[in-house]
């Protein structure tokens, strides 16, 4: 009796030194992780015109970028882009991935495989790409080459995670509305595509991110009359950053953090109504 509860005890001490190791080691992964945003929110209240050093706190840079500032235009033409190719990319990514999931056809696994070919090869590579596309086509650079080319290096996640969306649906739910006398257009809107919003969202927010602080792929399809907020931000890296950079960077943080708190509670909200109705029907 007493060797086994001193192997337990020894079991017990192993689990808890390794978890306290684990948390120690994960703690510091997101420390490293998260201080340059820290430190970039810090510099955005820094009363200096440069970022070498702290002088003060100040509100001066957010005054300066909601009065005098030139990167609101930037941060259109980015959103633009970004909403454009994430609606675009929505369309494609959701219908191709019902596509690749719920039908057999010959060139199945070429497109399967093909989809990971924006993934996979370096940004530069396609970017000349589609720049050299363009230049073949005749096709103006702007607003809509830079949306064009956002939707196509998009539409791979979307596929991706919608499949692994659609992958964990029940089917049967389908069925019985079928059976029930439904077509299916009516399931489509009604029973499939509400249960794909979660799937929806998480490809939405990947594809916005993705597009918004893209810089390589943008630089060569952007042309001389529209530039994103990234764009812009690397040509000013060359004379210095200015504090309102910090600023406006800083209120993007914060937007994108509400953003994603608010899609964690939309979901969960659903998944208690959707567990409520079950309740409620047995």
């Amino acid at each position: 009796m007493r060797k086994d509860g001193a192997k337990l005890s020894k079991r017990l001490r192993r689990k808890r030194t390794g978890r306290i190791w684990s948390n120690v080691f994960a703690v510091a992964v997101f420390t490293f992780i998260y201080i340059p945003v820290a430190m970039m929110v810090l510099f955005s209240f820094n009363d200096q015109r440069t970022n070498y050093y702290w002088n003060g706190f100040t509100f001066e840079w957010y005054e300066y970028l909601f009065t005098k500032s030139t990167l609101w235009e930037n941060l259109v033409v980015s959103l633009i882009v970004a909403l454009a190719s994430v609606l675009l990319s929505l369309v494609v990514g959701v219908l191709g991935a019902i596509g690749l999931s719920r039908f057999e056809f010959k060139l199945k696994k070429a497109i399967n495989s093909s989809l990971y070919i924006p993934i996979v090869i370096p940004e530069v590579v396609l970017g000349i790409s589609l720049l050299l596309l363009f230049d073949v086509c005749h096709f103006p650079l702007g607003i809509w080459s830079m949306i064009l080319a956002h939707t196509t290096f998009c539409v791979p996640f979307v596929v991706i995670i919608m499949r692994g969306r659609i992958a964990g649906m029940d089917m049967s739910v389908e069925e019985a509305s079928m059976d029930l006398g439904a077509n299916r257009i009516e399931t489509f809107f009604k029973i499939t595509l509400p249960m794909m919003v979660p799937g929806i969202m998480s490809a939405a927010f990947m594809s916005f991110t993705l597009s918004i602080d893209d810089v390589i792929i943008t630089n060569f399809v952007s042309g001389p009359y529209a530039t994103t907020l990234p764009i812009k931000i690397l040509s000013m890296v060359k004379v210095g950053l200015k504090p309102e950079v910090n600023a406006l960077t800083t209120i993007m943080v914060v937007v994108l953090v509400l953003g994603i708190i608010a899609n964690s509670l939309i979901q969960a909200a659903m998944k208690r109504r959707a567990s409520n109705k079950v309740v409620s029907y047995f």
